[in-house]
């Protein structure tokens, strides 16, 4: 517990040193406004949920980052559990309070590397780290924890309590609403369905081609071969950890849903036309490109063409290859019928993500760090001859 306490205490100077990013992280400002006490969950109930997607065994070493002032009672109830299952409490993180995420033009410096080593160093012998509200990607911690997740160590569950969208793919603030709903699909999900049914669905994938259209004329068709396919079906045990093929097998996100693939990229052949959305903070309609090959070969849009120019220049390379395949399964995260909106980052029963950009978390060859996650709704998608999802309902086969 000593060189715990060492640890952090060089991890704490190398942050104190950082001074502001440049950019604040948009999420933050998903979360100006929403107060705590404006909700009431049990919170008890949550901690205890996770603990056991966890499946803690005795002696495993447990570390939370949590963000200041977010979720302090789940953290307290979380390390209460921890304690209870004869796991070792580690204590809290503070990540830091300013993130560049949404910022292209960010570039890690010395002290942010140094942080990052810090944190890695401090990290490697925790066995679970939970990632609770307001922790992200660019925190040096954040990033420290998916080096060594990278290297087989470790696993994670994440907690973000975000990834709200409206059905253009722009982020929602935090709200009740989000809240709640986020409560009760943690507490109320069949896990064991949800579970049997993508391993249906990852069977059917790796015998048959998959085709995705959409009533706006996407029509796209892929293979996924050996490719690992990621089922975030809330198995956060040591036992699932340890079949792990990719980065994100080790990231258990909950609530849960989705499954996720790189397809083959040579595999990937059709057009995708996107719905209404926003590309460098501008507008753009009638968004269309055509793959050959996994990679962007022509494209149009009937407005905003410029954003969409800017952006992919910005972005590079990975701007025009095709990223990931992902299906939402869980029911109690499906898009609302009455104000719909999209619930945890397309999670939801039916839901449909076709994302462009950098792979190599999934197992796949692109790589170049850009990520564009693209939601569609009111897509069918076709397994060989049998149909899944259908005006962007799961219709899985009986």
């Amino acid at each position: 517990m000593k060189m715990m306490t060492t640890k952090m205490g060089i991890l704490a100077l190398a942050l104190l040193t950082l001074g502001p990013l440049s950019g604040v992280a948009a999420s933050a400002q998903l979360w100006a406004g929403w107060q705590e006490q404006e909700w009431h969950p049990d919170w008890e109930a949550l901690a205890e949920a996770i603990a056991y997607r966890l499946e803690l065994q005795p002696g495993e070493k447990v570390l939370l980052l949590t963000y200041p002032g977010r979720f302090q009672s789940l953290a307290d109830q979380l390390r209460s559990q921890v304690r209870r299952a004869g796991a070792v409490d580690m204590g809290q993180m503070e990540v830091w309070r300013f993130t560049p995420t949404g910022d292209p033009a960010f570039q890690p410096d010395e002290a942010w590397n140094r942080a990052r080593e810090a944190a890695r160093e401090m990290l490697s012998d925790v066995d679970v780290t939970l990632k609770l509200p307001g922790a992200l990607p660019f925190h040096a911690p954040y990033q420290a924890v998916q080096d060594l997740l990278r290297q087989g160590k470790g696993r994670t569950v994440h907690f973000h309590w975000e990834g709200a969208y409206d059905l253009q793919g722009n982020a929602l603030p935090v709200s009740e609403r989000v809240s709640r709903l986020y409560e009760k699909a943690v507490l109320e999900t069949d896990y064991d369905a949800v579970a049997e049914t993508q391993r249906s669905f990852e069977s059917a994938m790796r015998q048959h081609p998959v085709r995705v259209t959409t009533p706006a004329g996407t029509d796209i068709t892929f293979r996924i071969g050996g490719r690992p396919v990621t089922r975030q079906d809330g198995d956060a045990s040591a036992t699932r950890a340890s079949q792990a093929r990719n980065l994100i097998d080790r990231e258990v996100e909950l609530p849960c849903g989705a499954i996720r693939v790189a397809p083959l990229e040579e595999s990937v052949e059709g057009v995708i036309v996107f719905p209404e959305t926003t590309w460098a903070g501008q507008k753009v309609r009638n968004l269309r490109m055509r793959f050959e090959r996994g990679r962007v070969a022509e494209w149009s849009a009937q407005e905003g063409a410029q954003a969409v120019q800017e952006e992919m220049a910005q972005a590079g390379d990975a701007s025009r290859a095709f990223r990931e395949f992902a299906l939402g399964f869980n029911p109690l995260l499906a898009v609302p019928r009455e104000d719909p909106w999209i619930p945890y980052y397309g999670y939801g029963a039916g839901v449909v993500r076709l994302s462009l950009g950098d792979n190599s978390e999934l197992g796949g060859n692109v790589g170049g760090g850009y990520v564009r996650w693209n939601f569609f709704v009111d897509a069918d998608v076709q397994v060989g001859d049998e149909a899944w999802v259908q005006q962007g309902r799961l219709t899985a086969p009986r």
